[in-house]
């Protein structure tokens, strides 16, 4: 029968042992005293043993009362902790949460957003795992992850991307390149130049909207050499490899060796998005989004400064 006990019966119980008096107990509750009475044999019941002796003048423990004075208040603080950990689970306020990013996106808005999530949320440990688009939407898909900054990500069931922000694409050329000296390019200029660039397993859809500056002329890049970010790319180029054509953010930490230059005759942009499961429906993802700042706003218009030329 102690499956029956339930919390308050602990609550009653620790009242009328502090008290060693009924109706001093009951008024302190605020229920009647036939009712605590009720409650505390309920209890005794349930237990298959005495918790009070009693007698018309007083009220003492029994050994048994004694001991479960001693547990009773730590199992309801015990108790009491559990459920408000719970309660902070379920509004997303306590948890792991693991949030994917694809490196280029550091420079701008999104990620400051996880600055003030872990400031309004001290008990959500945020787990970031940095990787390729195409990669981040598979663990969003398996349940490795469970929310996601990408870049340009390939449609895929039962993930959900809205967009963040958007920016132009720009051309970076050795600084000895015989374009290095321009303002502007276009995508057409650059078709005969070697080319260092992303695999293509990286995102088919980031690798061609990346690529369409050329690929919108008619032009097919000839990329000799790929590489797995954008780091080592940006010196692959400044070693005189070739050249590449990336994101505007893409580009805050290219060596002075290299020229970045603003591409010309296209509309090709490249899109932030955040991306989640379809059935999402935890606080604790909810809060994040909420906090990433710049949804759908154009990077080309916001307060980011321009990379150096």
């Amino acid at each position: 029968m102690v499956d029956g006990v339930e919390l308050r019966h602990l609550r009653y119980f620790l009242a009328v042992a502090d008290e060693l008096h009924f109706g001093r107990a009951a008024a302190r509750l605020h229920i009647a005293q036939p009712a605590l009475t009720q409650q505390i044999q309920r209890l005794e019941t349930l237990l298959g043993t005495k918790l009070f002796d009693r007698t018309s003048r007083t009220v003492a423990l029994t050994p048994a009362g004694q001991v479960l004075r001693e547990r009773a208040r730590p199992l309801l603080g015990h108790a009491a902790r559990d459920l408000a950990e719970i309660a902070r689970i379920g509004e997303g306020s306590q948890g792991t949460l693991y949030l994917g990013f694809v490196p280029s996106v550091l420079p701008l808005e999104p990620l400051r957003g996880v600055r003030e999530f872990r400031e309004r949320f001290p008990l959500v440990e945020v787990d970031l795992v940095e990787g390729y688009t195409s990669h981040l939407m598979e663990k969003l898909a398996t349940g490795a992850l469970d929310t996601a900054i990408v870049r340009d990500p390939d449609p895929l069931p039962g993930v959900t991307t809205e967009p963040l922000m958007t920016e132009p694409f720009v051309a970076i050329v050795p600084v000895d390149h015989p374009f290095a000296d321009r303002t502007t390019i276009t995508g057409a200029e650059l078709a005969d130049s070697p080319m260092v660039f992303f695999p293509r397993a990286a995102g088919s859809l980031a690798h061609d909207k990346n690529l369409s500056p050329m690929l919108e002329s008619g032009q097919r890049p000839h990329i000799v050499q790929e590489a797995t970010n954008w780091t080592i790319i940006l010196y692959l180029v400044a070693a005189g490899l070739g050249i590449t054509i990336a994101p505007r953010s893409a580009t805050f930490t290219a060596p002075v060796s290299v020229r970045i230059i603003p591409l010309t005759g296209t509309s090709a942009a490249t899109t932030i998005y955040t991306a989640h499961r379809s059935d999402e429906n935890r606080a604790l993802v909810r809060n994040l989004l909420a906090l990433l700042p710049n949804r759908g706003v154009s990077a080309a218009g916001s307060s980011t400064p321009s990379p150096r030329p």
